[in-house]
This record gives structure tokens, C-alpha cells and sequence, in this order.
């Protein structure tokens, strides 16, 4: 489990490492804002949540203690306000975020109700447990890359090097260590292969249940429209795929394959201020000395992270 102080421990890690006070901890000529700062990222946020789902821990941790059912926006609101703080913020605001993080997944235990894999009924899960953490990670930072290479030129050898280097910094704000993490990106690769192909992803009745009041559309104006659900099923390996019961025939494949044509065609032509999410514009507007994002940074970050500003909030 990662403790207080361990967390602690990997903050000054992170603070010694960091670009500046007011950069935060990547700063504007890293791979990490290059990729994050993308809109189209999102395209993978389905995967990423079912990946995430395909956890037990996890899917268990979800059903049991969040809002996603009752608050779907919400959740996706809270969730993306501490990745960007994190990645956008600075530095005060991104370890903020990190303990912010470290406190609410410190009161979300328990055990699991049904033997599910590897993971006994009656077994203790716990959020901040480090397998559990290093899972989660790895989708944030896999289907960020798998989203941004879907459309736009994929990154390189050595960029995608420099990348996971710096995703070892992004893993020290959940409280991962240098030694938590593989080295390199090779080794990365191997361990979500290697995570895909075992039992400790298993898709319970949990985590089925949540996947298809999401993308079934307990409400119908949330519902994800079919080239997305299509989509998301293709970015899923497919033991997964078929665990969550998604259909990728014909139909589906070619939805999903219109979309992606037309995305690619009309996404690189888009303005940065449409292409690029609300937390970066304000960073770069942070960057200035400008004292607060602009109108439309402000309604971009409205609908990215559910409030105006990344950088206001109470200290804690």
C-alpha cells in the first residue's frame, strides 16, 4: 500500500524533478502536455474506463463507493480535474492534486463479495494499493498515446521513450515509485500485454453492470453514440471485449471506421482554441502571467472539469 509517507516520499521526488513553480510539473516542451493537451484524447476514455473496470478491485471499489451511477458527469468531471491539475497545474496545484487523490482512495476499502480470478469473496481491496494504482496508471497513460496515434502522426522511438519517462513522473503523483514502475517503454508494453492476457483482469457482474448502464444509456441523452461504443470495443483486447459483452461485427468495425476517417480529416484543421482541452489554454495563459484564463478558456474548462479555473482552489 502506498502510506501517507510514502506519498510524501515521492513528492519531494517530483518536486526536485519539476520544471518550475509556475510551469508545474512537465511544462510546455514535454511529451506529456504535447499528447494530454489533445481533445481527441478523449476517443479513449471508454477504453480506459473499462480497462480500469477489468480490475475486480476496481470494479468493486467503483460500485461500491462512487457516484458513477447517480452522478455520471460528475464523475467524469472529477476524474479529468485531477488528471489535468496534475499534468497542467502548477506545481503547488499538482500536489495538491496528488494528496487530494491519495485521501480519497484512503477511504475506499473493502471486501469483495464474490470470488472473482484470482481475487477471493471476503478479500480486503484498498484504492491506494500499489498493483491496484500501477493498473490504473498504466491505463491513463497507454490509451492517452493509443488515442492521440489514432489520429494524428504517432510519436517516434524516441519520443515515445521520452514519454513513458515522463509517465514515471506522472506515477509518483499516485505515489509509485522509480521501482513500482517498469524502466523503460519496452518494459511497459510487456507488463500491459502481459496484464491483458491474465486472470487478474476478469470482468465481474460489477463491472459489467456498470459498462452497460454507460454505454447503454441508462439515460438516453447520455448515451455514447454507436461509432464510439464501436470504437471503444475495438481498442479493447478481445477476451475483454466479449467479457463486457460488446459486439464488433461488420457494422460495427465500419462505424467506427467512418468516424475515425472523418475525425482525422477535419480534426488536424481545427483552431487550437477548439482542438486544445480548456486545462492547457489556461496553463499557457498561466505561463503569460496572465492572472485568470480568458471567457472561452473558462467555458472549456467547464466542460472538461466542471468549474472555470484549474488553479483556484482552498489549500488541503
Amino acid at each position: 500500500m502506498v502510506s501517507a509517507n510514502d506519498l510524501e516520499l515521492a513528492l519531494e521526488q517530483v518536486r526536485a524533478d519539476a520544471v518550475g513553480p509556475i510551469p508545474g510539473v512537465f511544462g510546455p516542451s514535454s511529451m506529456t502536455w504535447r499528447i494530454d493537451r489533445e481533445a481527441v484524447i478523449f476517443l479513449g476514455a471508454g477504453r480506459a474506463l473499462l480497462l480500469q473496470l477489468a480490475h475486480p478491485w476496481v470494479a468493486a471499489a467503483i460500485a461500491e463507493h462512487s457516484k458513477t451511477f447517480a452522478d455520471p458527469i460528475g464523475r467524469f468531471h472529477r476524474t479529468f480535474d485531477i488528471v489535468f491539475a496534475m499534468v497542467f497545474g502548477s506545481l503547488d496545484r499538482a500536489l495538491l492534486s496528488s494528496r487530494q487523490l491519495h485521501r480519497r482512495h484512503s477511504m475506499i476499502v473493502g471486501e469483495m463479495p464474490e470470488t472473482i480470478g484470482p481475487f477471493a469473496a471476503a478479500s480486503r481491496y484498498c484504492a491506494n494499493d500499489i498493483p491496484s494504482l500501477r493498473w490504473v496508471h498504466a491505463t491513463l497513460v497507454e490509451t492517452a498515446l493509443m488515442a492521440h496515434d489514432l489520429v494524428l502522426p504517432p510519436l517516434s522511438v524516441e519520443e515515445r521513450e521520452r514519454y513513458w519517462m515522463e509517465s514515471r513522473a506522472f506515477g509518483a503523483l499516485f505515489g509509485l515509485t522509480g521501482d513500482d514502475l517498469p524502466a523503460d517503454w519496452a518494459g511497459f508494453a510487456a507488463y500491459t500485454a502481459a496484464m491483458a492476457q491474465s486472470d487478474t483482469l476478469t470482468v465481474s457482474p460489477a463491472a459489467r453492470e456498470i459498462a452497460a448502464q454507460i454505454f447503454g444509456g441508462a439515460r438516453p441523452w447520455l448515451r455514447p453514440p454507436r461509432w464510439y461504443r464501436a470504437l471503444t470495443a475495438r481498442m479493447l483486447p478481445e477476451q475483454l471485449r466479449a467479457g463486457f459483452g460488446f459486439d464488433l461485427g461488420e457494422r460495427e468495425i465500419r462505424s467506427a471506421g467512418n468516424a475515425l476517417t472523418w475525425i482525422r480529416r477535419v480534426y488536424p484543421k481545427l483552431p487550437d482554441r477548439l482542438r486544445y482541452v480548456g486545462p492547457y489554454q489556461e496553463a499557457q495563459a498561466r505561463l503569460r502571467g496572465e492572472p485568470q484564463p480568458d471567457w472561452m478558456t473558462r467555458c472549456l474548462n467547464r466542460a472538461w472539469i466542471g468549474r472555470p479555473q484549474m488553479d483556484v482552489r482552498g489549500k488541503g
